[in-house]
């Protein structure tokens, strides 16, 4: 999906989520608008760029262990 090209309506578009994603205790708002917001706001701010690039690595490298974390188990129940 193709970001508006200003830079002030993906601030407010950003900032939209964040503060509905914090709201998430009502209906249709829920947390999945916080990472869209960071995102979105990325895209301008180096300081949430780097705080979103950590967070994918850290995510990433979770995701591989616990895969071969599984993978080993189930290894274990074959033998």
């Amino acid at each position: 999906m193709p970001l508006p090209q200003s830079v002030w309506l993906r601030r407010i578009l950003g900032g939209g989520l964040i503060v509905g994603g914090v709201f998430s205790f009502l209906p249709v708002l829920g947390v999945w608008m916080l990472p869209l917001g960071l995102i979105i706001l990325s895209r301008d701010s180096s300081r949430i760029r780097r705080i979103r690039r950590k967070s994918e690595v850290g995510l990433l490298r979770r995701w591989r262990e616990y895969r071969a974390r599984k993978k080993a188990e189930k290894a274990e129940q074959q033998e």
